[in-house]
């Protein structure tokens, strides 16, 4: 694809005029840059070049205050960097780095200064606040606390990415290599892998040093000249994307006993890991809180493990991370935990002489952890999905289930994960069932929506498998939407819900506090912050049909869908963003206290740049509660 047709559909450029894109075309030169080298560093100089890239990936890359590079984002094919510092005069905000070999388009700045006169769209995309003030306000803060982190802990299977530790480029041969060839080389180059690509390069197998030994060494009637590639690969081999973490793809290839896994951008192989090149990275915490979560043996070992999340979550805030990816990482380990939990009172049971009976079932997880939301302090929200058995076997289902999701619910609690006080566990006959009960439930609160119905739903439609046969979980998402489709008023009834309560900032900007009970003189940073986000962004994604885990991939969506535009996304983001933060920051700080992880916080307490951060949110938070209102809310007072 030439230059001139790649500016066309890219914005900001598509809207220039066909004359400015005649003189970028003569104006610019074509440059390679090989694999994991900087184009440039972050606090360069200007190049005086724009870079639109014409085939390969790059990493945009920044330092955090402890000097560690980390990955932030990707470019693709068609995408540019590079194009800020034309229009601030300023050094480079980040670097860039080269995931695989990759040809640029290089377009002079002077050019893009000068298009950036004649069309003030372009300069306005480039030097307008990236992401409002609630942003700047964030950054500055995240940078504060950075400063002031006494410790700076080894967190890099948890932050680093495959593309930055993957071999590149990778050795591949035809499926009509023989065999003897590919040993050769193999032993020659010292690796212990090789992808077989077809004739369009899709890695159709892999070939490992075990295939070798086990499908040609160890049998006597195997002929080495004959057989080829095609006779001793492992067909359709795993693989991961190269902005995949560490962190998940050591426990996948450790559950399923892979040591090399191709890395794919797109379709195409840009790398290859190891599991040695994995083990490199994995320090004494990632071993605790990961690795030997699979291999715990009692509930007390994860005790000890739930127990040190406070460490990782302290080591990521220290490192600047998004708190989206933080979440994330939390939620993973947290999914681990309650994974291991569950096998081991199932093993318990089970030499019990308790047998589970023959049927697909599925635990599902609710909630934040269902949205992969999780901070310090999830207490649980579980069920449970059987296939559509017949009546006949009810007593026997029961029978077993009834005595496990008892143990269950209390086997998380005694780990770290508490009782839910709306009793939103897989112990209470409300919370499991076959898919058929599950589909009678769903169809009765939404047809009748009573206020406790309405209040079950905010939790339920943010499930998840976590254990189990998960085309069940997928049966009864598909059954959500289909009752929503038939009764889309129900959408009026969970806004009315959230309509109860306001962000607590008065018009002067005071911010309105509890007055009485436990919190008095707190505000809550979910109640009064995120959950109107998080509610708001679950009603557009339910109206228009879609699925999508965590709220910013539900925002992202509804960005492409048109029902927000991007600057309001921005805005609605980074509000999200600073309640996490200061939530997480808060749930620590109580935890080094000795006290139990909480979203309630003395605003007062906060330096004056962090409280104008709060202010901001939460009237970014109203204002999203308002639109919502304006959307869904006909009738509603």
């Amino acid at each position: 694809m030439g230059l001139i047709k790649r500016l066309k559909d890219t914005e900001p450029f598509n809207l220039l005029p066909e004359e400015t894109f005649e003189e970028f075309n003569r104006a610019a030169v074509v440059k390679k840059f090989p694999p994991h080298i900087h184009i440039f560093n972050q606090h360069d100089p200007p190049t005086g070049f724009l870079y639109i890239i014409k085939t390969g990936l790059v990493e945009i890359v920044a330092l955090t205050p402890g000097g560690v590079e980390m990955v932030v984002d990707y470019r693709k094919e068609g995408s540019f960097f590079g194009g800020t510092p034309v229009f601030t005069n300023e050094s480079y905000t980040a670097g860039a780095r080269t995931v695989t070999p990759t040809e640029c388009y290089l377009v002079p700045s002077e050019l893009l200064a000068k298009a950036g006169k004649r069309n003030p769209q372009i300069t306005e995309y480039f030097t307008k606040a990236i992401f409002s003030r609630v942003r700047s306000l964030y950054s500055d803060m995240v940078r504060d606390h950075a400063e002031k982190a006494l410790t700076q802990m080894e967190a890099y299977p948890f932050q680093k990415r495959l593309s930055e530790i993957m071999s590149s480029p990778v050795e591949t041969c035809p499926p009509s290599a023989p065999v003897r060839e590919i040993a050769g080389r193999m032993t020659q180059r010292g690796i212990g892998a090789m992808l077989v690509c077809d004739e369009t390069g899709r890695a159709s197998g892999i070939i490992t040093e075990h295939d070798l030994v086990s499908k040609v060494l160890a049998r006597e009637e195997v002929n080495c000249e004959s057989t080829t590639a095609f006779d001793v690969m492992t067909p359709n081999p795993f693989i991961m994307a190269p902005d995949t973490y560490m962190y998940e793809a050591t426990t996948f290839m450790m559950g399923h006993g892979i040591k090399h896994m191709p890395i794919l951008d797109g379709g195409a192989i840009v790398g290859i890991v190891t599991l040695r090149d994995l083990m490199k990275y994995r320090s004494q915490k990632s071993m605790l809180l990961v690795g030997s979560v699979k291999e715990a043996r009692t509930i007390e070992d994860l005790m000890t493990a739930r127990e040190e999340m406070v460490k990782v979550a302290r080591v990521l805030l220290s490192e600047t991370r998004s708190p989206f990816e933080t979440m994330e990482i939390l939620s993973y380990i947290h999914h681990c935990i309650l994974r291991r939990c569950f096998e081991i009172v199932l093993e318990e049971v089970k030499s019990e002489g308790m047998s589970p009976p023959d049927i697909d079932f599925c635990l599902i997880i609710m909630g934040s952890g269902g949205r992969k939301e999780m901070l310090l302090g999830p207490d649980q929200d579980n069920g449970l999905i059987y296939e559509n058995f017949p009546d006949s076997r009810l007593e026997e289902v029961d029978a077993f289930f009834i005595p496990f999701a008892e143990r269950l619910v209390n086997a998380f609690d005694r780990v770290g994960y508490p009782l839910c006080n709306g009793k939103v566990m897989a112990n209470n006959p409300l919370w499991r069932g076959r898919l058929k009960d599950w589909q009678d439930r769903v169809s009765s609160w939404i047809t009748v929506p009573e206020p406790k119905r309405v209040m079950y739903s905010t939790i339920f439609f943010d499930f998840m498998p976590l254990v189990g046969e998960p085309s069940l979980c997928q049966d009864l998402r598909d059954i959500v939407h289909a009752e929503l489709r038939r009764n889309s008023s129900f959408l009026y009834y969970m806004l009315e819900n959230d309509l109860k309560h306001k962000p607590p900032v008065g018009l002067l900007g005071r911010f309105i506090l509890e007055r009485g009970g436990e919190h008095k003189g707190l505000l809550s940073l979910k109640q009064a912050g995120s959950v109107f986000i998080v509610d708001c962004i679950r009603m557009f994604m339910l109206e228009k049909g879609f699925d999508a885990t965590t709220t910013i991939e539900r925002l992202a969506e509804l960005v492409k869908l048109n029902v927000f535009n991007q600057e309001t996304a921005e805005h609605i983001k980074a509000a999200l963003e600073s309640f996490t933060f200061l939530r997480l920051r808060q749930e620590i700080a109580l935890i080094d206290q000795g006290l139990p992880p909480s979203h309630y916080i003395d605003p007062h307490s906060l330096a004056g740049n962090e409280q104008d951060l709060l202010r901001e949110a939460f009237r970014a938070a109203g204002k999203l509660q308002d639109s919502t209102r304006r959307h869904f809310g006909q009738g509603i007072l």
